[in-house]
């Protein structure tokens, strides 16, 4: 038997007020006269974090437009502009929750790779170790700070650049850049980590390696959205944890028919990944009783509102195309259904969970 030996993150910077070693993080990174390229969620394009970021010389700071999960064309767009400009650059940092990070990890890679975003979505389809890389959360629950691949909507499918070159080659986890995060948003976001630890923990693919990440991920899930009264500073360092904790149980393992499905939801609809994830399992008793039943529990105690009827009017041809992409996933499936997932999951069946949503 062969096993995976798979990349990991190279360097982790943990702790309340770790941002302010970034300048001193990337100079020994920095090349020539290459710039670092800073790419910002947009959220803080008039928050006092931009104003902390460590801009030298010719550095590039983007403010990148996360309204949409991240295109294959918008990384091209940002890989060009870069080129055009200097050519290459020392590095590229992605500040901000799981989409940004994730077009960080994309642009990285488009500096050294020919072609189109596009040609790499898929599996160990990256032929050439991407420029320097670090990843900065500023919401907790995507995994995409430690992950090895990236989300990304293409011209005919949402799949990830999935390689040994697209995990960061530093993060920077400090808990204080968590801490205004919108409820809502925290919380699906925060969903998208246990959802993570409920499909690792129950696929085909578990291990334990994964198991020990997976049910840390997972009790830290359930103190902070479950078993206390307010938020407090340690809840957005345990979700932190929960976030790296979920990233690594799925990175020797997978996830399954949550993120199988959204993917669909995500590509035809343009729904984010987090409540992509929650619209899903919301509808997922079938396939994980027990997570489906525990993130109800989330659900009421937060107070938080699950969309429904997104599919409601959607023509043959609309459901073909998330019916298309989701089983395109075939790695998310055989995760949780097996080797033998294509007579479980048929088209029929997909569809009639599609019309549930």
């Amino acid at each position: 038997m062969k096993f995976r030996n798979f990349k990991m993150v190279d360097y982790v910077v943990y702790g309340r007020g770790s941002f302010n070693q970034l300048g001193e993080i990337l100079a020994p990174h920095r090349h020539n006269n290459a710039p670092m390229v800073f790419l910002l969620d947009h959220h803080f394009q008039n928050h006092e974090l931009r104003n902390r970021i460590p801009l030298q010389g010719n550095d590039m700071l983007i403010d990148v437009d996360v309204t949409h999960e991240p295109k294959t064309t918008y990384v091209d767009e940002l890989a060009n502009l870069i080129k055009e400009q200097h050519g290459t650059a020392s590095g590229v940092i992605g500040i901000g929750g799981g989409s940004a990070m994730d077009l960080a990890k994309a642009v990285g890679i488009m500096m050294t790779n020919p072609g189109n975003a596009h040609d790499y979505q898929g599996w160990d389809l990256v032929k050439n170790a991407a420029v320097y890389k670090a990843g900065i959360p500023t919401l907790s629950g995507t995994g995409a700070e430690v992950s090895r691949t990236t989300v990304l909507t293409g011209p005919t499918r949402k799949l990830g650049m999935n390689s040994d070159f697209t995990p960061f080659n530093q993060i920077v986890l400090d808990p204080d850049l968590i801490k205004d995060a919108p409820a809502n948003q925290r919380f699906y976001t925060g969903m998208d980590c246990f959802i993570h630890c409920v499909e690792s923990l129950k696929g085909t693919f578990i291990n334990e390696f994964s198991r020990s990440y997976g049910e840390k991920a997972q009790q830290l899930c359930e103190e902070v959205f479950l078993h206390k009264d307010e938020w407090n500073e340690e809840s957005d360092e345990q979700l932190m944890m929960a976030s790296y904790a979920g990233g690594m149980s799925i990175a020797y393992s997978q996830v399954g028919v949550a993120h199988a499905i959204s993917y669909g939801l995500s590509y035809l609809l343009g729904t984010k990944h987090g409540i992509g994830n929650c619209i899903v399992f919301n509808h997922l008793q079938e396939f994980y009783p027990e997570g489906v039943a525990t993130f109800h529990k989330m659900v009421e105690k937060n107070n938080i509102f699950i969309p429904e009827g997104i599919t409601k009017g959607l023509t043959d041809e609309q459901f073909d195309t998330m019916i298309n992409v989701s089983l395109g996933m075939v790695p998310l499936w055989e995760n949780a259904l097996g080797k033998d997932w294509q007579t479980i999951m048929t088209r029929d069946r997909l569809r009639k969970l599609y019309e549930l949503f």
